[in-house]
């Protein structure tokens, strides 16, 4: 897990404005380059290569950059709406977190602004006839980078808040999630004791926020128990939502002196509690989002029952990678004085499938997609899956044998059934 302050760095990377900042600031600061250059470069070049023609160049980037960033504000608003009804307002989330959507955006609204200040600063005459030199070659570079980016944002509009492409972006951040769980379990930290309570603690420390638990500094924590000499035992995960006065951590120490509001206070700054989930350390918010779009393509109102069979089968991938690495890869422990529970497969199965299957009991494609997807999973990982797949695979059963109208259905779910039993 890392820290609080490389968590709220990536999620800043991530958000519209910080690219469309970094651009622009660049596009001003090349404009400005010229200026400082302009020494550097012999006077007789700007009448060979006609640096005159930059005036004009200049003005045609500006008017059309402006233009090209409105419609394309506009097109990204209409795709989030698209993404937001066609699949969940969950997912729409990483739909704005796209990378090509952001540096188009981006590289658009700093063309425009380059594009000003190179007009302002030649007005006022700040570059001189060797400026206008460097001034003529970077707009070219610029000239260059605008048709690229022109043709890749094209291209990624046709796919920009589609169903299938805003499917595959919550697939993807929900392995990731998955991955990082299985190479860290218990967040880097220990096993919470599974037998026992842990030993009377000297400090409960309850939530002063409500909302849902975004990220856990477990480094920070180690760095306080072991300043402290003491046992954390967290209660809540990323994902949990928690109330004011909640149980957030057993703090366990010899002597059993009572903290001190400054050491509350260090705890409760490595627990970031939010208004909504995130997809980066909560992978059951993945799986609960890719059941929210099986569920609405369900709906009556929708009646999609293609997309709820390919979200299956993305579930099917996701849990498929989970085994793998469950298998593969093993378990760091990095901070050995915070317990840390892990996630249970039940809660995932339960987050998944237990939707899906509610929703789509009347439907015999549906059933037999469910049941075939726990039969490949508890085959994939005996060990693993088995008993939950077992369990799941009798709730199926029951709920279709109640919603289901004709008997030759019945029938064929209960001889699927009986063919999938591991």
């Amino acid at each position: 897990m890392i820290a609080r302050w490389q968590w709220l760095l990536v999620r800043t990377t991530k958000r519209l404005w910080f690219r469309a900042g970094l651009f622009s600031l660049l596009g001003v600061v090349t404009a400005l380059l010229a200026v400082v250059l302009r020494d550097h470069i012999p006077i007789d070049l700007p009448g060979k290569i006609g640096a005159d023609a930059v005036d004009k160049i200049l003005g045609i980037i500006a008017s059309s950059m402006l233009a090209v960033t409105t419609f394309s504000l506009s097109t990204m608003v209409t795709a989030y709406g698209a993404a937001s009804t066609g699949t969940t307002p969950r997912a729409t989330t990483l739909v704005m977190e796209d990378t090509t959507t952001q540096n188009a955006l981006s590289t658009f609204i700093g063309s425009f602004l380059f594009s000003l200040v190179g007009i302002i600063a030649l007005s006022t005459g700040a570059y001189g006839a060797q400026g206008r030199v460097i001034l003529f070659a970077v707009t070219l570079a610029v000239v260059v980078l605008i048709v690229y980016t022109l043709l890749r944002w094209i291209d990624h509009l046709s796919r920009l808040g589609r169903v299938g492409e805003t499917i595959d972006r919550v697939e993807d951040a929900t392995i990731s999630a998955l991955m990082d769980r299985c190479q860290l379990p218990y967040l880097g930290g220990c096993a919470y004791p599974d037998q026992q309570e842990p030993a009377l603690p000297s400090a409960e420390i309850g939530s002063r926020e409500v909302g849902y638990v975004q990220h856990i500094d477990v480094t920070a924590l180690e760095a306080f128990a072991q300043k402290c000499a003491a046992l954390i035992y967290l209660e809540v995960l990323p994902g949990s939502f928690v109330n004011e006065g909640e149980l957030l951590a057993r703090i366990v120490r010899a002597g059993a002196e009572p903290l001190g509001e400054s050491e509350v206070a260090q705890i409760l700054s490595a627990i970031t509690i939010g208004v909504r989930r995130t997809f980066e350390h909560d992978p059951r918010f993945g799986l609960a989002v890719l059941s929210e779009i099986a569920s609405r393509a369900l709906s009556p109102a929708v009646n999609d029952p293609g997309t709820a069979i390919d979200v299956i089968g993305r579930g099917i991938r996701a849990f498929n990678a989970q085994a793998r690495s469950v298998t593969l890869q093993r378990p760091e422990t990095r901070c050995n004085c915070v317990h840390v529970r892990g996630l249970s497969v039940e809660d995932m199965f339960e987050d998944f499938f237990s939707p899906i299957a509610r929703d789509g009991a009347a439907l015999l494609e549906v059933n037999i997609r469910l049941v075939k997807a726990l039969a490949s999973l508890a085959r994939c990982s005996p060990a693993l899956y088995a008993a939950v797949c077992a369990r799941h695979m009798a709730v199926i059963l029951e709920r279709a044998e109640a919603a289901m109208t004709l008997d030759a259905d019945k029938v064929r779910l209960r001889a699927c059934v009986a063919a999938s039993r591991v």
